[in-house]
Formats: structure tokens, sequence, C-alpha cells
């Protein structure tokens, strides 16, 4: 059988300076594909152009007919790029435009559950959320019809219809971008060779070359973005990488994610201990900065400065966060690993200091790597059920206390790091009936 591979974003740069002219002939590229983009966001962002969308062969059409391609004398593997990059955008802009309204809907007291469950059949069926937006006959397929006329058979339908129409024209906004930082490009309008890329630009059989800092060569569609006033690229390759089995890998870990310790065993082992003393010192930077910045904005040169030391800090602070993750995964050998689910962000105390740091935990990031890297290395991860989690005792299961770090249960007398306790619960619940996700990734 062949191995099971998982996709993986690599990166390449530039060995020399980018030259002016070749930079600005990059730039010409990435400014035409920003003008196709919005201009298939203004013409198809609508609801007009929802059953357009699927599989999008009929936007590619549209805009094959409309000459613009001619008009901007762009190359046709970067216009047709252009084009499906903003479709995905506007299917992605859908998406989160029903995510509101069933979040809202879910809240909705003057609904009764008949009108909740005709709703979100509208919200996951898109031909029937296309008709009922566009004022026509729902007309599905024979299985699909037949739960649409029993659904709507309970409820008001005009009613609804009208409220859903209400909802979308509310919170479904077109999207714009201003961004001319980049571009994708496909495989036949590149080439590997002399230790550099051959990109093709707007000039028939013309090319730029760019010296880079590696010899690796590949066959995918590729992303280029600009660095115009550092004369720099960056080229970013999706590739597929095995994964890898590893047969002594047979622990079952529980975790519980802090703060200031990254990663706590249900062992008792820490693993990203100095976690903390990174995010505070980025956060401290960017509070004094934004301070300062805040007291000078009108005689504020600009923040080139600042922007290039936020990335350096920022990329010390996610090297240790990998390298600590790779550390963990080596000493635990975790067939399965389980982790609590993390809450949404909440408002801040009374004390600005410390809900600046606590907004700039790389929780976002850290669950990113773990997944990333469980799948690379064929760990299952498995995300369980966080109510009231720390709190529980983890030898009889009733609620203690915690005090400076400490966990102490009321009734048995159990004590224990608070960190420690709370892993060792995530691991109960869920080899228990805790799991949140039982196909074994989130």
């Amino acid at each position: 059988m062949p191995s099971e591979k998982v996709c993986k974003t690599i990166h390449q740069y530039n060995r020399e300076p980018v030259s002016a002219a070749d930079m600005q002939k990059l730039l010409e590229i990435a400014r035409d594909y920003k003008k196709v983009k919005n201009y298939v966001y203004t013409r198809f962002g609508g609801i007009a152009s929802l059953s357009k969308l699927y599989p999008g062969y009929t936007v590619q059409n549209e805009m094959t007919s409309s000459g613009l391609r001619e008009t901007f004398g762009m190359p046709s593997v970067y216009f047709y790029l252009a084009i499906f990059d903003a479709l995905g955008d506007i299917k992605c802009q859908w998406t989160r435009t029903k995510t509101k309204i069933l979040k809202l809907l879910n809240q909705k007291e003057g609904f009764s559950e008949d009108d909740k469950h005709y709703l979100r059949f509208l919200l996951k069926v898109n031909n029937a959320f296309e008709a009922v937006l566009n004022q026509k006959t729902v007309k599905l397929p024979k299985t699909l019809q037949k739960q649409y006329e029993n659904v709507s058979a309970q409820v008001n339908t005009d009613r609804l219809n009208r409220y859903l129409c209400r909802q979308v024209r509310k919170y479904h906004m077109k999207l714009h971008t201003e961004s001319t930082d980049g571009f994708a490009i496909a495989e036949r309008a590149y080439r590997y060779a002399d230790h550099g890329i051959y990109i093709s630009i707007k000039e028939k059989r013309k090319r730029v070359f760019v010296p880079l800092t590696d010899n690796n060569q590949y066959k995918s569609q590729l992303y280029v973005k600009l660095f115009p006033e550092k004369h720099n690229i960056e080229i970013k390759v999706p590739i597929k990488v095995t994964v890898h089995d590893h047969r002594d890998y047979q622990n079952h870990v529980g975790v519980a994610l802090g703060v200031y310790t990254m990663l706590t065993t249900d062992a008792g082992k820490h693993y990203g201990e100095e976690l903390g003393r990174y995010q505070i010192e980025y956060a401290d930077w960017i509070r004094e900065q934004t301070a300062r910045y805040n007291r000078n904005r009108n005689e504020n040169p600009g923040r080139k400065k600042y922007y290039a030391k936020k990335r350096r800090l920022e990329e010390k602070l996610h090297s240790y966060i990998n390298q600590e993750l790779n550390c963990f995964l080596r000493e635990e050998k975790p067939q399965v690993i389980y982790i609590v689910k993390l809450p949404k962000p909440c408002a801040g105390g009374v004390n600005k200091k410390i809900n600046h740091s606590v907004a700039q935990w790389q929780r976002g990031y850290i669950r990113k790597r773990i997944l990333q890297k469980c799948q690379e290395q064929a760990v299952e991860l498995v995300e369980v059920l966080g109510k009231d989690i720390s709190n529980e005792c983890s030898e009889c299961g009733h609620i203690g206390k915690k005090e400076r770090g400490k966990f102490v249960c009321l009734k048995c007398g159990y004590q224990e790091e608070e960190k420690v306790n709370t892993a060792r619960n995530v691991k109960k619940r869920g080899q228990g009936d805790g799991v949140l996700n039982p196909k074994g990734y989130f």
C-alpha cells in the first residue's frame, strides 16, 4: 500500500537582491492579479452569483468572454489563477456569513425548534439557500426535496425566508483587496535552472531570473510574495510529505496547555517552560512601542523598524515553540495525545498588563503546530470537553480548589500541581466519555 502523505508548506528565498527593474515586472503582475480578484469579487460576490460558485467553470467562462485578460495583457497562467483564488475567498466569505447567521439563530428566542430546523436546513443545503435568497422556487434532488417539504410544512416559510434575507443583507460583505504583494504561479509559468528560478512576466517569451538560496526544485502551484522595499521575494511551496509511522510510539498522553509553561503531561513532565518569558518579552515590547507610537503619531516617520523587530520576535517565539514540541514527541513517544478544547477569548480583567500578555498568547499557533506535527508523525490527536476540567479532582472526581499553582481536593485530600491534575483529567476524559472528536483529529 502507498504511504500516507500530508501537506506541508516550505519556503524558498532569493540569494541576491532582485533588481529594481525585475521587481517592477513582478509588481506589475501582482497589481493585475489584484485587479482581476477585485473584478471577480464585485461581479460574483453577491447572491445572484451563488449558483455559479460551484464548481466555478461558469465564472471562468464568463471571465474569458469578458475581454479583461486582453485589456490587461495578462498571461493566462496568472489570469485564471487570480479568478479561482478570488472564488475561493468568496466561498470562504459565504461560509463566514452562514456561520454568523447560524450562531445568531441558536441564540434567537422568538423561534420555535421547527423554525430553527428549517433555517438550519437552508443554511446547510446550498441550492435551497440560493433559491430562497433569489426568491425562486426551491427545487432539489428527490431525496432532499422530500426532506425540504417535510421541514417547510411545519413553519411559516415566508416569514423565515424574509428573516434569512435580512440577515444576509446585514452580515454578508463583498470582498475587496488592496494587496499587491504577491501572486500565485502555475507550474508552466516558471522553470528551475541555474541555481534559481525563471518566472514568466507579461512580455511574451520573457522571464525574470531570481537566484535562490537552495537548489531544490518543485512541480506544483507556488505563491510568490514580494518585498519590494528590500528587493526580496519569498516563494511558498506546498509539498506532500510522507507520514512517519513510529512503531515505538505506544503511549497515551494527556496534556494541559498553559500561558507560562506550554505543555504539562499527566505524568508531571513540562515542555516549553520558557514560553512565559518569551511571551512577556514580546507583549511588553509591543505595549511599549504602541504607547510610544500613539504619543508621537503625527510626527512619527513610519513603522518599518517596528515591523522588522516584531517579525524577529515572533520568529524567535515560534522557533522555541517548535523545538519544544519536537522534544515532547521524541521523549513522550505518544500513540495518542489527549488535549482539552480551548475556550474562546473572553473579556479581560482589571490588570491591563496581564490582559495584554494573555492576548499575545500563541495558543492558536501552538494548536496548529501540534496538529501538523501529529499528522506528520502518525500520532492520533483527541480533543476532549473542557468544562470544569481544572477544578475537578483527578482522583475522586469532586470539585476542589486551586491555590498558588496547587490543586487541593477538599473531599479526598489529594494534592497535586494544578496543571498536572488538569492533564490527568484530560486523559481520563479522553479515555472515557468526554471525547469531542471521535475521528481523532480536530
